[in-house]
């Protein structure tokens, strides 16, 4: 491996200090030395004038499917990601029971194209694996989702557990987290998740606490039972002996806006209590995910076949429907229905409603929004991406500018009409929330990419640089940084992300991605 020379840069080390100036030389992958070096490198790197920092760690992303088809996370470099954690929200690609699998792949089927991706593995650590053999373009930390575990045990039936189920559920936790997961999620707004009562996590949360995990939640709700959440994820962390990451936190819905200031005071009570809990936020107004989540749980009970034989029938439709606008035209997500974006849709008779909102499908088909919603369910057998607007500006500062928030996209690559979060999260934050309206120091914001997020992983060899620690590093303009893709136009790269090394290799050079993949999955068993 070459010998790399970065000079003259302005280090932000990814403490919170302030930065310095420096080179730093890199060999074998591994930080050598920073300070003045007067050596000659294989490769040079001027970095005169600009911010040399640590590579930003993607708290809470979703590369789990889209890794296999998307081959290259360029998306995900070009704004200075070198490490993703998976696994979030309740969902995983493993561990898999030969008799639901597809079940859970015609769930995520919003998440994969047409084309598919070969599902050939079973066990979390086969998944890891395959992962592995893809030669993946960023380091890769996953959790293990109690979604796609109770869907192995017991598929999308809404009930509790069995006996021996819960212990089928306990033993597939077991063998994820010896294999290398870092943690467990939950998505508890999504079903199956949504089935499943707070017992019955905690004692999946204590198996995931015995190989020093932690616990990941999109919570129950992040609207009017906002804060009743925020609670059960407290009892969940002090029950099951672990720490809690809140996964991109909010308050979703026009009358639920300001209640961030409760939920972060729950919080910071929570630790003064010696819960050791953070969360994670990504630095937009509108969430996404799949368009089957504005159901109510009990009509996707049993997958997406149920969902779809419950659409085509009448009095069943009706039931949803009215549940459904009995909510004020606010979706379970939060945000009017009509404001809803499509961003993915499979059937060549949809596709071109992508990047439309639900009102500007509904005046092109002449119906009501409510009709076109179930119909496009229905019509795409629940494989149908949005994005929903739901949040308040005010409360996405809120929450960013508290000292236990680090930064996560939530990003999910799609070839249709993505959330613009997978190509500019960590440049907005930098370009807007940084130089643009001083929302905090230009450390403290590399901060909660870094070493923040690295400390919750116990990846000691990330997210700071020091002699010794792994390569991964971003350069970047403080002056020019910013991100371009909208919610209208995503496909675009942000600005001011010049160079970008995974573990020594030059990833992104002038701006361009090199070509190289460089990334390793970090399994927790390889830590100390």
């Amino acid at each position: 491996m070459s010998y790399v020379l970065i000079k003259n840069g302005r280090i932000i080390d990814g403490s919170g200090n302030p930065w310095y100036k420096a080179d730093i030389a890199i060999e074998d992958g591994v930080i050598r030395d920073i300070g003045q070096i007067d050596s000659t490198g294989d490769i040079e790197i001027d970095a005169l004038g600009k911010y040399v920092c640590p590579g930003f760690i993607d708290m809470h992303s979703h590369p789990d499917l889209t890794l296999f088809y998307k081959k290259v996370q360029d998306y995900k470099l070009r704004q200075g990601v070198t490490t993703e954690v998976g696994g979030n929200c309740g969902f995983t690609a493993a561990p898999l029971n030969p008799s639901t699998q597809e079940a859970l792949r015609k769930y995520m089927a919003f998440i994969t194209p047409p084309s598919g991706v070969n599902w050939n593995w079973q066990t979390f650590d086969q998944y890891l694996q395959a992962v592995e053999d893809s030669q993946p373009s960023t380091n890769l930390v996953f959790l293990v989702g109690q979604g796609t575990v109770r869907i192995a045990a017991m598929g999308f039936e809404q009930r509790p557990p069995t006996k021996s189920e819960i212990l089928y559920m306990e033993a597939l936790v077991k063998e994820a987290m010896e294999a290398g997961a870092f943690g467990i999620s939950t998505g508890l707004v999504y079903v199956p998740g949504a089935y499943s009562d707070t017992s019955e996590i905690t004692r999946l949360a204590k198996v995931s606490a015995a190989y020093r995990g932690f616990y990941a939640t999109h919570m129950r709700n992040e609207g009017d039972k906002l804060l009743d959440s925020v609670q059960e994820a407290i009892d969940i962390g002090v029950n099951g002996g672990l720490p809690v990451q809140i996964s991109h936190h909010k308050a979703t819905g026009k009358l639920n806006h300001g209640m961030v200031l409760d939920s972060l005071a729950m919080l910071v009570e929570a630790r003064e209590n010696g819960l050791d809990v953070t969360l994670d936020q990504y630095p937009y107004i509108a969430g996404s995910t799949t368009l089957q989540a504005v159901l109510p749980p009990w009509a996707q009970e049993g997958g997406v076949e149920d969902v779809v034989q419950r659409l085509e029938t009448s009095d069943i439709r009706c039931n949803i429907r009215n549940e459904i606008l009995a909510n004020k035209g606010e979706s379970r997500m939060g945000g009017d229905l009509g404001d809803i974006l499509i961003t993915t849709l499979a059937t060549e008779l949809n596709k071109r409603f992508i990047g439309l909102t639900i009102k500007e499908i509904s005046e092109l088909r002449e119906q009501e929004y409510i009709d076109t919603i179930l119909d496009l369910l229905k019509e795409e057998q629940c494989a149908v991406g949005m994005v929903v607007f739901s949040m308040a500006e005010s409360d996405v500062r809120t929450v960013m500018s508290h000292p236990c928030t680090m930064i996560g996209s939530d990003g999910l690559y799609s070839p249709g009409n993505p959330h613009p979060r997978i190509y500019g999260t960590y440049p907005r934050v930098l370009g807007k929330y940084v130089r643009q309206e001083g929302l905090f120091s230009l450390e403290e914001a590399v901060r909660k990419m870094t070493s923040f997020p690295a400390q919750r992983l116990r990846l000691h060899s990330k997210g700071l640089l020091k002699p010794g620690n792994d390569a991964d590093i971003v350069v970047f303009d403080a002056k020019t940084i910013i991100d371009k893709s909208t919610f209208r136009d995503p496909h675009q790269y942000p600005l001011g992300i010049e160079y970008v090394l995974v573990n020594g290799v030059i990833s992104v050079d002038e701006g361009e991605f090199t070509g190289n993949t460089a990334g390793r999955v970090i399994r927790s068993t390889q830590l100390s």
